[in-house]
C-alpha cells in the first residue's frame, strides 16, 4: 500500500522539461545589473525558436564533451554563428549541461556552416552520431520559443 503523503518519483525526462523550463525562466527573470556584469546577452533568435538540449554526460566523459562543444561553437563562430548557450549544473537534479541555441541556421549561414564544418574536419552523418553519443549517459531535447517575457507573450496571446 502507498502512502499518500509521499511524492510519487517522476522520470528522468520529466524531470528535465521542468529544469529546463526553470533554467530558461531564470535567465529571463535576471536582475539587470547581473546582465550588465556578465557577458554580453544573446543575440535575438531571428524566428524565436530555440533547441533546449539537457545532457547527462557518460563517467568521466565530462571534460572531452565540453572540448567537442567547444570545437562545434568554434564552426560556429568561422561561419559567423554565435556559440551555443552553456548552463553547467551546480546543484539539484541528476543532469550536467545544458545547451540553448537557435533552433535552425539561418538561411545565409548555411553554406559558410558547411564549409566550416568540413574545414575543420569534422564527423558528419553517422560518423557524427557514433562520435557525439560516446560522451553522453542520457539527454532530452526541446523545442522552445523565446527569449521572450511573460507580459510580451500575454501581450501577444492577447493580440490573436
Amino acid at each position: 500500500m502507498q502512502n499518500a503523503d509521499v511524492p510519487k518519483t517522476r522520470s528522468f525526462k520529466t524531470i528535465t522539461r521542468y529544469i529546463a523550463l526553470l533554467a530558461v525562466s531564470a535567465s529571463l527573470c535576471a536582475p539587470s545589473t547581473l546582465a550588465q556584469e556578465s557577458e554580453p546577452a544573446p543575440p535575438p533568435v531571428p524566428d524565436g525558436k530555440v533547441l533546449v538540449e539537457i545532457y547527462r554526460i557518460a563517467p568521466g566523459k565530462h571534460r572531452a564533451f565540453l572540448e567537442e562543444i567547444a570545437k562545434y561553437d568554434a564552426v560556429n563562430a568561422k561561419a559567423g554563428l554565435p556559440p551555443r548557450q552553456l548552463y553547467v549544473h551546480s546543484d539539484g537534479a541528476g543532469w550536467d549541461f545544458m545547451l540553448i541555441q537557435p533552433a535552425k541556421t539561418p538561411a545565409d549561414k548555411v553554406d559558410a556552416l558547411v564549409a566550416a564544418w568540413e574545414e575543420a574536419d569534422m564527423p558528419s552523418g553517422a560518423d557524427f552520431f557514433l562520435n557525439f553519443r560516446q560522451y553522453i549517459a542520457d539527454h532530452s531535447d526541446t523545442f522552445a520559443r523565446g527569449p521572450t517575457s511573460a507580459a510580451s507573450f500575454l501581450a501577444e496571446a492577447d493580440a490573436d
